[in-house]
């Protein structure tokens, strides 16, 4: 299959686009890039349970985004372009207490001013847990 990347990418390269960030707070990490997907994982802890004590579907919200929004910048020419969320949505289907949930972005289209993601997200027995769908708009850069 060939790769929908604008430029070859290793993990090492996006290391550097998170501290101080809801990443870097919520320990997102970026586990795999394959040729049409981006995949990462978050833990479930207290900082991202709901009072209830389980996943909080706005800390699926961030990883979703999270791995949809990174994978859309690595598409585009960042030197010509930007990415900006425009929507998401989410089904939460199953509830996790602890572990690691684990996103895979993948697109569904991918067009000069907007691109869709897939995102699914798992649990540690790769049941799935919440199902995202992201728009992300594509701006020019000012020049």
């Amino acid at each position: 299959m060939k790769s929908i990347w604008f430029r070859p990418v290793q993990l090492e390269d996006l290391e550097d686009h998170h501290p101080n960030t809801m990443m870097e707070h919520l320990d997102i990490r970026l586990t795999e890039i394959g040729p049409d997907y981006l995949r990462g994982t978050m833990p479930v802890d207290k900082r991202t349970h709901q009072p209830f004590g389980l996943l909080h579907g706005g800390a699926s919200l961030v990883l979703a985004e999270t791995l949809g929004s990174m994978a859309s910048t690595m598409v585009i020419n960042i030197d010509k372009q930007f990415c900006v969320g425009q929507e998401i949505n989410a089904n939460h289907l199953r509830s996790v207490r602890s572990g690691l949930v684990t996103g895979t972005a993948r697109p569904y289209y991918l067009g000069k001013t907007s691109h869709v993601w897939g995102i699914e997200i798992c649990n540690d027995k790769d049941q799935l847990v919440c199902v995202s769908r992201l728009t992300m708009a594509v701006r020019d850069n000012p020049q």
